[in-house]
This record gives C-alpha cells, structure tokens and sequence, in this order.
C-alpha cells in the first residue's frame, strides 16, 4: 500500500473498536488471564510469535517470563496518557529501529519499516521518536503472511471508551492474525484518507 494515510473524523469512532478478543481488566488481571491463554496453547503444541504494540502492553509483556520468550516486535512511543514513561528490559532485543510517525496517521516510510521488521529475523523494537504508535497495529496486521507453522498474536491496549456507541472497558486486545482480521483491517484502511 505504502501510502500515507489518516483518520477521517466522520470514521474516527469505527477506529476505536477492538480488532480481536478484548480481555478487560486492569493490568494486574489481564497479564495472568494472557498468560493462561498462551500456556493452553502450549500444551497443544503450537508455535507463536508476539507483537506487541503500546508501552504499557510491552513493559508488562517483557516483565513476564513466558510472555516474553515469544515477543517478535515491540512498537513503543515512551508515553502514555501524554505521560513519559521507560519501557525496561530493552537489552532482549536484537535491534532497535527508530520512526516518525505523526498523531492519527500512519506513515509512508511504516509500510517499509514494518515490512522489513516483519520479514527479518530478529527481535526488534521500534520507537516512535515522533507521533504516535496506535493506528501501526493496521499496517502491521495487513503485512504478517499468514503462517501454517506458527501463529502469530498481536496485542495492544485498550484505555476504557464511554464516549462510544457502546462503551468498551479498559484491558488488552487479543488478535490471532488470520484471513477474516486481515480482511476487516485492509477494509480500515480503505476508510482512510490518503494524504500528501
């Protein structure tokens, strides 16, 4: 796609709804009811990777043990609620890469980034030096091939919304990346506005 893309206002509620399972709660509940979920899948011998995408959803992953050992991808912009914050334990990863992506866009040169992030090798956190990382999750789901080896897992945060249709409680999405996810992500970014 490789475009530079934006939220429509008219749209922007639509952006809000969880792209796969949302597990509410607060952080203290959510990480035991991820880690629940993973070791099932442990047991049933399947192989995964993780993506994460927010600072808190990262930091509380690479706290944890088991949680951590599958993280592919970490994409962090160091804030939260406006609020600087220091993502730990940055040495699990093999590179460090840096982007600019501008507040309710995704950028032209993320396409790349995130295509070559996808396609390496290596354990990668990406920072977003300026911007924001939330709408990455939609380039990011749209890029992973789809696997019959392993499966791959994107998570994210989720701050509670009221101002909605429905209002969705605070906690961490779920999203296991198959045929019917990618469909409704690249209808997202249909929706978006190309911008120069």
């Amino acid at each position: 796609m490789n475009d530079k893309l934006k939220v429509p206002d008219d749209k922007r509620h639509l952006f809000s709804q969880p792209l796969g399972e949302l597990i509410s709660g607060s952080r203290e509940e959510t990480i035991p009811m991820v880690k629940s979920k993973i070791q099932k899948l442990k047991i049933e011998g399947e192989k995964f990777f993780f993506y994460i995408v927010g600072d808190i959803v990262a930091q509380d992953f690479l706290a944890n043990e088991l949680l951590r050992t599958h993280i592919k991808l970490c994409i962090i912009d160091e804030k939260t609620q406006r609020k600087k914050i220091n993502v730990t334990n940055t040495e699990f990863f093999e590179e460090i890469l840096t982007l600019k992506n501008p507040k309710g866009t995704i950028s032209e040169k993320s396409w790349d980034i995130l295509e070559k992030i996808v396609f390496s090798d290596k354990r990668t956190l990406l920072k977003i030096t300026d911007g924001e990382e939330d709408l990455l999750v939609l380039p990011l789901i749209s890029l992973l091939p789809l696997n019959n080896e392993r499966i791959d897992f994107v998570f994210y945060g989720q701050p509670p919304i009221t101002d909605s249709k429905q209002n969705i409680p605070e906690g961490i999405i779920m999203v296991q990346v198959n045929r019917k996810v990618k469909i409704t992500v690249n209808r997202f970014l249909k929706f978006m506005d190309k911008i120069k």
